[in-house]
């Protein structure tokens, strides 16, 4: 079975991600959990422990899906590492492009602590980032606007109610889709599974 690495969010200890395991499974994959300090850990940190994770997976390619943060915690592994082993990824409501709600939150008291090192790594690196194309990036973003985004100001529509669907627009990405979910509810969903399931299979999301 292809392994596929799934990467957790900012605050996020990977146990959201269950549900999309057993539908990987499923599918036949072999999903494995990678967990990361997403506060206290920068993107390089981050990216060099999913690459010791990485190095005791037998087998090749690999694949990976990053949540949020963790989409750029698995571009950052290509970035530092190369593309060697690594197979098709995909980013769920990632901020390849930056975040409105993160740079509002910094500016907030004790807001920069609380967002972490490694959102303040994406934040600084958001501007002119693109995707080199040496590997198949599919994307998937939310457009129901629900979340705790909403409580830092108003959002960029369309949005999942904490990343806005434009910042999840990374230049060269190989295939982007829009589905009616949230930026948490995603995770449980049927038809985000289904695209994550067809990307890793052929590179490509379905569409009618």
């Amino acid at each position: 079975m292809t392994a596929v690495v799934l990467v957790h969010g900012l605050w996020m200890p990977g146990s959201e991600l269950s549900l999309l395991r057993r539908r990987l499974a499923r599918a036949g994959f072999q999903p494995l959990q990678f967990h990361y300090h997403s506060v206290s850990e920068d993107l390089d940190a981050g990216a060099d422990g999913l690459a010791a994770f990485v190095e005791d997976i037998s087998g090749e390619p690999v694949h990976f899906v990053g949540h949020s943060l963790g989409g750029l915690i698995m571009v950052k592994l290509l970035e530092r590492y190369g593309s060697e082993r690594v197979g098709r990824l995909v980013g769920l409501a990632s901020p390849f492009c930056g975040s409105a709600a993160g740079v509002k939150l910094a500016r907030l008291p004790g807001g920069a602590r609380v967002l972490g090192k490694a959102m303040a790594q994406v934040l600084e690196e958001a501007p002119g980032r693109r995707w080199d194309g040496r590997r198949e990036l599919g994307i998937v973003a939310g457009s129901v606007p629900l979340g705790m985004g909403r409580l830092l100001g108003s959002l960029a529509l369309p949005h999942d109610g904490t990343v806005a669907v434009e910042e999840t627009q990374l230049p060269g990405a190989t295939d982007h889709i829009v589905l009616p979910v949230t930026h948490f509810s995603m995770l449980w969903s049927r038809a985000v599974a289904d695209q994550v399931v067809a990307f890793l299979r052929r590179g490509r999301f379905e569409r009618l």
